[in-house]
């Protein structure tokens, strides 16, 4: 994998985890390649600080998370980080005091999980709470905890069966199986496919760019509501969708879009 290029300097929240911004695009980048991008303490805290960074920054208008290395996105908990015994309380009040991968229900921005080679368990699960995955051809998936005489604890029940079929997610949850790029895409796990792996950070950087280049408001809109159809029924989702609309007919950004396509121009989005 080569190095996003990025005309700004990289910020280091910690030893794990870089943010770099790149015009209206923010990079989460994972720093830890020797142990394919495995999840330890600095990925857990270091994610959410740079996501709310970037949530922050009102030049920022499209977020991509990544790993370095050649050999994967992110491999999953790092075992070296294993604690001694614990109770079943101990190790419920330890999880609940991190929940990090839901710091990224907090982000109105869209958000791109750039996948390459292995994503595996909290990996996925990282990925499973991004909008978009976009991945190469070489990319494997897989949850793997039930064969540890675990489950998945970082959204993974829960957000798989929202991604793919209820039937589809049960299969990978209960038998771990590895799963190839093409077959993630045909099932919804996937969104795209980089054409070549040695092209992923360009294909996703002119997607990402192409995403950034809309009106930001009908974006955080357009995102919010489509998850909101995940947890309402389907009137109040209409009756929020038709709020949003309403919100968003006067602004500035919607006449600029009706005014550049009778102008046949490009138009020039504010964000107001």
């Amino acid at each position: 994998m080569s190095t996003a290029q990025n005309p700004q300097l990289p910020v280091l929240i910690n030893e794990a985890v870089r943010l770099e911004r790149d015009g209206r695009v923010g990079w989460v980048v994972l720093t830890r390649p020797g142990q394919i991008n495995a999840i330890n303490d600095d990925i857990r805290q270091g994610v959410p600080q740079a996501l709310a960074l970037l949530q922050k920054d009102a030049e920022i208008r499209v977020i991509v998370i990544r790993g370095e290395g050649e050999r994967g996105f992110c491999a999953g908990a790092d075992i070296k980080e294993r604690r001694g015994p614990e109770s079943s309380l101990q190790v419920r009040q330890r999880m609940e005091n991190v929940r990090w991968i839901e710091s990224l229900d907090r982000i109105s921005k869209p958000v791109i999980a750039a996948i390459h080679g292995y994503c595996m368990g909290g990996g996925l699960e990282l990925v499973l709470a991004c909008d978009i995955r976009f991945a190469t051809p070489d990319a494997v998936f897989a949850l793997p905890e039930t064969g540890l005489g675990l489950i998945p604890g970082g959204g993974g029940t829960q957000r798989l069966s929202r991604v793919v079929a209820p039937g589809q997610a049960l299969d990978m949850l209960l038998t771990g199986d590895r799963m190839g790029a093409e077959q993630a895409q045909r099932i919804g796990l996937v969104s795209r496919l980089a054409s070549d792996s040695a092209k992923l950070l360009e294909e996703v950087r002119a997607f990402a760019q192409r995403i950034a280049s809309k009106p930001p408001t009908a974006s955080a809109y357009v995102k919010q509501a489509a998850r909101a159809a995940l947890e309402m029924d389907l009137k109040r989702g209409l009756d929020l969708e038709l709020d949003l609309f309403a919100l968003l007919a006067p602004t500035k950004d919607a006449r600029e879009a009706a005014l550049a396509f009778s102008e046949r121009r490009e138009p020039r989005f504010t964000g107001e």
